[in-house]
């Protein structure tokens, strides 16, 4: 009988310490940082998979279509929330994440963040699948909810489920929106929209390329003179949310632009519903967040 305990114990206690340098290894990190590893894990990977099997098969297996998802392939909701289209489109999405996420986390808490990121990721995609699968047909329906048949993906959504959250929570608190990465985006699909056979005009588009890059890690800078390169403009969160998608809208009405609209608005949305929810329940605290920013 002693024996037995001894063993019994002995095992426990060593899953007991093994469980807790896991759980304090990964404690370690916040779960926004948490998430960027595993966005840039799944680039990597996908990078690998495509030299064997070819992006366009992966992108089918992986990638938001919402022809698929009304099709049955639901999973798609999930692993287009980690799947980018390149290099540039997860760095920036990252660098939102990194900077917007960590302060999410911060004011709702890590468990918190895990389960309403991860749902406004679905529903936002959810939400663009609705709007491209039933509406496309209609007046200038593709060019506001884009074409069920082609691919979607990014963490865009629930990036912007987190800025409707701090729309309603610290609606006044200030944050920069970086718009050089922005602008060089639009004006590349401008160009090449209007001008695609125009060699020079696909010289340009490099160069905007090679800028956006600059002004990515100009905003890491010390150098304020360098950070400027990004071109930030202070915002409240108020507002930062429909500058971010009421102007690209109107502009895709005319040029066709990488990005989903329809899925920033979802994301939005659920993000401002649940701040709502948030702000009711915890108004008392909601006060004394918003109290403290005043301050600083």
């Amino acid at each position: 009988m002693k024996k037995t305990l001894r063993t019994y114990t002995k095992r426990r206690l060593k899953r007991n310490f093994s469980g807790k340098i896991f759980n304090n290894f990964f404690k370690r990190f916040s779960i926004s940082n948490l998430i960027i590893f595993v966005n840039l894990l799944v680039f990597i990977s996908v990078i690998f998979l495509s030299l064997i099997f070819g992006q366009e098969k992966i992108f089918s297996v992986l990638a938001l279509r919402p022809s698929a998802i009304f099709s049955g392939d639901l999973w798609l909701l999930l692993t287009s929330l980690f799947l980018h289209a390149n290099l540039m489109h997860l760095i920036c999405n990252m660098i939102s994440l990194f900077f917007i996420g960590n302060f999410v986390e911060k004011v709702i808490g890590r468990k918190r963040f895990l389960y309403f990121y991860l749902i406004s990721g679905l529903f936002a995609g959810f939400f663009y699948s609705v709007l491209s699968f039933f509406f496309t047909k209609m007046p200038l329906g593709e060019k506001l909810f884009s074409n069920p048949l082609i691919f979607a993906m990014g963490a865009s959504g629930a990036i912007f489920a987190l800025l409707g959250l701090l729309a309603i929570l610290t609606p006044k608190n200030k944050v920069y929106l970086i718009c050089g990465p922005l602008i060089a985006i639009i004006l590349e699909s401008i160009l090449l929209g209007v001008f695609p056979e125009v060699s020079f005009i696909k010289t340009l588009s490099f160069l905007l390329t090679i800028y956006l890059f600059v002004s990515i890690f100009a905003i890491f800078s010390f150098n304020p003179k360098i950070r400027k390169l990004a071109i930030p403009l202070k915002l409240s969160f108020w507002i930062l949310p429909i500058i971010a998608i009421v102007p690209l809208s109107i502009i895709g009405l005319f040029v066709e632009l990488p990005i989903g609209n329809s899925a920033h608005l979802g994301g939005l949305l659920i993000g401002l519903g649940y701040g709502i929810y948030l702000k009711r329940k915890y108004k008392r605290k909601i006060n004394l967040l918003n109290k403290f920013f005043q301050k600083k």
